[in-house]
């Protein structure tokens, strides 16, 4: 009898542990009862983790950090929808994040050299010292480039978005009225997702669903299944091969000519320089030619007298 209790007790334990997981995070480490799971930013720092949800962004970020220096592998119609979208050039950093895991409005990645991000974590100004001054500005449209991988049968444009916004709600809990457009170029195998909401809303943060959904395409998926980002379109899965992602602010980012490569400078100071010449060759034609027709009149008055 106390063998089979035993047992039983075993058995018991084994199935509360195999339940104390979390689904959205693959790196969380979870036990106890009730289950607790929590994430490593330092060798001394563990963020407990809601695992019913997305986890914030900058602590996805601080958590890829840690695990990069301890040799951990974390990898294995386009164009700007708006003049002041911007893509993120800058890559992982060490963020500072909030009590509540967004990212601190100013970043200095532990360095002396510091500068503003939205809410999403990506560089809106140019970099400068600790003195830097930032506010919180939110992101509230992002416009997805997704290439997908050769299909058996052409897609048809219109079950494509259904699949999208399908897709986006059960993977990661993004809401159908967010998804504001899509379009479908065939031929390029492009799709172009417009992600809203309206100026002023603080939810959802759509930098969750753009960095889970970035790893999902371009490295390894962070969710606990590991499986691929795929669209059901007609009893048919569509996968993906590349993803760019566009970030619009509630407000303009503030970069400078400071951004600017030094050979772009190089060709805006050459235009600059031809127009500037070009000036001077109009200015001094113009004056020749007044001091010709002066001449021309003095001779015709010379004549007259």
């Amino acid at each position: 009898m106390k063998v089979l209790i035993a047992l039983f007790v075993v058995v018991f334990v084994d199935v509360v542990a195999s339940q104390c997981v979390c689904n959205s995070m693959k790196w969380a480490k979870c036990d106890g009862d009730p289950c607790k799971c929590t994430l490593q930013f330092t060798d001394a720092i563990q963020q407990t983790i809601d695992c019913t949800t997305l986890i914030p962004k900058c602590y996805l970020m601080k958590a890829e950090v840690y695990r990069a220096k301890k040799n951990m592998s974390t990898r294995s119609f386009g164009g700007k929808p708006a003049e002041t979208a911007f893509v993120d050039n800058d890559g992982i950093y060490d963020p500072v994040c909030e009590n509540d895991g967004k990212f601190k409005a100013v970043q200095c990645n532990n360095t002396e050299e510091c500068w503003c991000v939205n809410s999403a974590g990506v560089r809106r100004s140019d970099k400068g010292d600790k003195n830097i001054k930032c506010e919180p500005v939110e992101t509230y449209w992002v416009r997805l480039e997704l290439k997908h991988k050769e299909a058996a049968v052409p897609l048809d444009a219109t079950k494509l978005k259904t699949g999208i916004e399908n897709a986006m709600l059960q993977r990661y809990k993004l809401d159908k009225k967010f998804v504001s457009e899509v379009k479908y170029d065939k031929d390029g195998r492009l799709i172009v997702v417009d992600i809203k909401k309206d100026i002023g809303a603080r939810v959802p943060d759509l930098s969750l669903m753009t960095y889970y959904m970035e790893k999902d395409v371009k490295v390894l998926p962070l969710f606990k299944d590991e499986k691929a980002f795929e669209v059901s379109v007609e009893g048919g899965t569509v996968s993906m091969e590349n993803i760019l992602v566009y970030y619009v602010d509630e407000k303009a980012p503030t970069f400078t000519m400071k951004k600017l490569t030094g050979g772009i400078i190089a060709v805006i100071v050459v235009v600059s320089l031809i127009v500037l010449a070009g000036l001077l060759v109009l200015f001094f034609l113009a004056r020749r030619q007044k001091a010709q027709y002066s001449k021309a009149q003095a001779r015709e008055m010379e004549t007259m007298s």
